[in-house]
């Protein structure tokens, strides 16, 4: 029996892949953010490169943020960084909905399109194959504890719009998509960002999803 191939993952997101823990105000641990959770269902044979920033958008600018959060602008980027790739998951679009950013699902969605085509379009080293990809909507807005909305004023009936969208998406531009909304929950200390046991959640939910696609 020959080597076993590595299959290489690329986890692309926001602070929701980068770990916020709002409650405490502080990453969570390696061992609690989704794409390390992800990595270690999955096992010996798979490789998953977490690439998680806080605040970043699908393709729009913030320019009020000490780094560039324009995702549409950097993937490009991390695509040749980390080639060759067999999967890139996507898990944007939390941002797009704070009002001085984009504010629309519909934007968030022609975002997340522009993405896929990126993935699909760039050019890889040697000739090698675009990576699959699987889109993935985040878990929906809540209200905070003491009954206010979400953080940064984003509206929850928008975020209730992203995984249709999402998939409509997914089944023009052939990607895989998944909603993390039914695995997930925000937390009510900010109406957006996950604790522990919910940010673990969707890394176990996408093992299986990823096994399907790479197999």
């Amino acid at each position: 029996m020959g080597p076993l191939l590595m299959k290489t993952v690329l986890a692309f997101g926001d602070s929701l892949t980068w770990g916020t823990n709002a409650a405490r105000e502080c990453r969570h641990d390696f061992k609690d953010r989704w794409p390390n959770v992800l990595q270690a269902t999955l096992g010996d044979g798979y490789h998953v490169i977490p690439e998680g920033l806080g605040g970043r958008t699908t393709s729009f600018d913030d320019f009020a943020a000490p780094a560039d959060r324009n995702g549409a602008r950097v993937l490009p980027t991390l695509l040749g960084s980390h080639n060759p790739l067999d999967l890139v998951i996507i898990m944007l679009g939390a941002n797009d909905l704070k009002p001085h950013i984009c504010g629309s699902a519909i934007g968030a969605a022609a975002g997340m399109a522009r993405l896929a085509e990126i993935v699909r379009t760039y050019p890889y080293n040697w000739g090698a194959a675009a990576p699959q990809v699987l889109l993935v909507s985040p878990p929906l807005f809540t209200r905070k504890s003491d009954g206010s909305g979400p953080q940064s004023g984003r509206s929850i009936a928008e975020s209730t719009e992203l995984a249709k969208l999402y998939a409509e998406v997914a089944a023009v531009a052939e990607c895989g998509f998944f909603d993390a909304s039914d695995v997930a929950v925000a937390s009510s200390v900010d109406g957006v960002h996950l604790d522990a046991e919910n940010t673990r959640a969707i890394g176990e939910a996408l093992a299986p999803i990823v096994r399907k696609m790479l197999s």
